[in-house]
């Protein structure tokens, strides 16, 4: 164990796992991840690897045999006839048979139905008569000689949940760790290993357990296929259902009016839909009006009566066309079925999560470390539900009059569920509250920005807040700062373009036709700047940093410590390419490297940088390195014999993880494909030595 997981197990022994488990006892059960934690918590939640291998035995055992597969329906069914009595696994879900007035389960994989329920168990679980719970149920069989008795009888029912919890142990387990130890804890509790997510990409992992916690709560996310968008909702709390957005009508999700029966927002506190996006499905009128007084009041109406509800809402669905294409020729909501195309549907969304910055899901990115078994994190965010922690930034921050009530109510939800999530306790400090009120902003503005371009009655407003010295801060969504040309576009701005200028190259453009691969950073313009970027920001490549500096240069010195790993020796070649992009045919460089040596693996180490010392002597380009002696070389930076000094703060590791090992992976082959972490870059102009 890490030192994470050994504070992990020190203050929340009993109630974490290590997350490979799952993939480990799982098997061909077709079976949510939380249902497998459940037995996993009883039986391997500790550290003790002993202990663990026994506990994963017993676990395997009892899926073995008290799990349904479907295709061994028959053989469970005969082993309760020959028993008497069984304690099975399934999924159950309840009716109502008013023609008899019982109760009357249905077991989805064992294949039976009508098997007798008591009116007590569903007035304590009443979340069998929506959608169906998981359960461990005892079975008995007894032949009844009458033609309509059923010979199942239902002894026991338990749903697969935690029983009991306490939430201020939790609060003081949580003063025990810092934001980012807390924040990697919660990462490798969804799942997912936080060594390879940035920051911000943690925080959009985040938001989507604000539904959880946060009533009412309205949350879209569109993005690429296969980012774990509809993870989540289906597989990590048993008080959240994922349906298909085909599939939902306004009495399944809402109230039968023939039968009165309540639909899913009044049993689940999240209902999630997937597949939500694709132009061509149809959708009922009548459900996209109910749906939008339900979320903007809370309530819903058919017939005479009204009834309130606290379901959160969560639409997640793919995108077909990238970013810059969707503000180019429509709107970031451009993938919506046309019925919720509606600008009054859309000004409800509390948050729009940018699918796009989220990586498609690789094996290497699954944790093998220890996390909260998710049904105990479940209950604690259920819990929080009660709370409301909207107004704790107002100490030190005041957001812009301008903004509307809606502006406001989706902020101050965001705002409020973060701080659940990561600060349980109520207190973080005045950067920290600042931090997430710039990151709720953000997810409110980009629902905003799209609505001003499809409906031009919304009136222009900026979303800035103030701190409590009278400054004005402005927020602005990361879209705005890779595509400024294209994000301020209204569509009807869209509609009467017909040429592209961005796509004329004129004559002055003096960048080699060979490296027109994208738009440049920098201009061609040599001059003292400061340029910055933002995680997950996209389209910034060395070429584009570094070109028009590294043109005519004879002699380039690069001064950075971390040049160890193979990720940034392969860096280092990627920027050798760009010199070599930029030299002319007939000239020769020398690029010298200052590094230091890797206390573990430094022939390593050296046997790479000779590689690339014998690959640049057939180039025209000399390559020599040396390790610094003194151990004391912290500055980043690049040097040229034309007198620019190029300073970086993280060097030349500026790209978030990718697939590095995949030769079809645009993202490894094409740096302005990958996403970046956040960093910054300086030039300044020396004084030649003849100067």
């Amino acid at each position: 164990m890490n030192e994470l997981d050994q504070k992990i197990n020190t203050h929340f022994a009993g109630l974490v796992v290590r997350k490979d488990l799952v993939k480990t006892v799982k098997g061909n059960a077709i079976v949510p991840s939380y249902v497998l934690e459940y037995l996993l918590g009883q039986y391997c939640a500790t550290s003790d690897e002993a202990s663990i291998k026994t506990g994963i035995e017993t676990v395997k055992e009892i899926l073995r045999k008290h799990y349904v597969h479907r295709n061994e329906a028959g053989l469970i069914r005969s082993h309760i006839k020959e028993k008497g009595r069984y304690k099975v696994i399934d999924k159950i879900s309840v009716a109502l048979n008013d023609n008899e007035d019982v109760y009357e389960a249905t077991f989805s994989n064992l294949g039976i139905k009508k098997v007798l329920v008591d009116s007590r168990t569903v007035k304590t679980h009443p979340k069998l008569l929506v959608g169906g719970v998981w359960c461990l149920a005892d079975l008995e069989y007894e032949f009844a000689e009458e033609k309509n008795d059923s010979p199942w009888i239902l002894a026991s029912l338990k749903p697969i949940q935690l029983s009991h919890f306490d939430f201020d142990s939790y609060v003081e387990a949580r003063k025990q760790f810092t934001t980012d130890e807390w924040i990697d804890l919660l990462i490798q509790s969804i799942g997912f290993n936080p060594g390879l997510f940035g920051k911000r990409s943690k925080m959009t992992q985040l938001i989507r357990l604000i539904p959880f916690c946060e009533r009412n709560y309205n949350l879209l996310e569109l993005g690429p296929k296969g980012t774990g968008k509809s993870h989540i909702y289906s597989e990590f709390s048993p008080h959240g259902i994922l349906v298909s957005g085909g599939e939902v009508t306004v009495p399944k999700l809402f109230v039968n009016n023939s039968s009165g029966k309540i639909g899913l927002v009044g049993y689940w506190d999240v209902v999630a839909f997937d597949e939500f996006a694709g132009k061509q499905k149809k959708v009922e009128k009548a459900l996209v009006d109910i749906m939008k007084n339900y979320m903007a009041n809370k309530s819903f109406s058919r017939g005479v009566e009204t009834f309130g509800a606290e379901a959160s809402m969560v639409f997640i669905g793919n995108t077909q066309h990238t970013v810059p294409y969707m503000l180019k020729h429509s709107d970031l909501f451009d993938e919506l079925p046309d019925k919720f195309y509606d600008s009054a549907f859309l000004d409800r969304i509390h948050y729009y999560i940018p699918g796009w910055e989220v990586d498609v899901i690789r094996g290497e990115m699954f944790s093998s470390n220890y996390g909260f078994v998710v049904d105990y994190l479940a209950e604690i965010l259920r819990a929080m539900r009660n709370h409301d922690y909207s107004d704790r930034y107002k100490e030190h921050f005041t957001l812009s009059s301008a903004l509307s009530t809606r502006d406001r109510d989706g902020i101050n939800k965001t705002f409020s569920g973060l701080m659940k999530v990561l600060y349980p306790q109520g207190e973080a400090s005045k950067e920290e509250i600042e931090e997430l009120l710039k990151f709720a902003i953000e997810g409110r503005k980009r629902v905003k920005d799209q609505l001003m371009r499809i409906d031009t009655t919304y009136p222009k407003v900026a979303f800035t807040y103030e701190d409590s010295a009278g400054q004005t801060l402005r927020v602005k969504t990361l879209e705005e700062d890779e595509y400024p040309d294209l994000y301020y576009k209204t569509v009807a701005e869209i509609t009467l373009e017909t040429i592209d200028t961005d796509s004329i190259l004129t004559e002055s453009e003096s960048i080699p036709a060979s490296v027109q691969i994208e738009k440049p950073v920098t201009s061609n313009v040599l001059k003292e700047q400061h340029l910055s970027f933002h995680e997950n920001q996209k389209g910034i490549s060395y070429d584009a940093l570094f070109g028009v500096y590294l043109r005519g240069v004879s002699k380039i010195t690069i001064t950075d410590p971390y040049i160890r790993l193979f990720y940034q020796i392969r860096n280092l070649m990627e920027f050798i390419e760009t010199a070599l992009k930029f030299k002319a045919q007939d000239e020769e460089i020398s690029i010298h490297l200052i590094t230091s040596e890797d206390d573990f693996k430094a022939d390593q180490q050296k046997e790479c940088l000779d590689k690339i010392k014998d690959s640049c002597a057939a180039i025209g380009i000399q390559f020599t390195w040396e390790f610094d002696g003194t151990g004391t070389i912290h500055a980043r930076h690049i040097v040229t014999d034309l007198g620019w000094k190029i300073l970086l703060d993280r060097g030349l590791d500026i790209f978030q993880n990718y697939e590095m090992n995949d030769a079809l992976a645009f993202a490894n082959r094409l740096q302005q494909h990958r996403a970046c972490k956040a960093f910054e870059v300086t030039y300044i102009r020396k004084k030649k030595p003849t100067d």
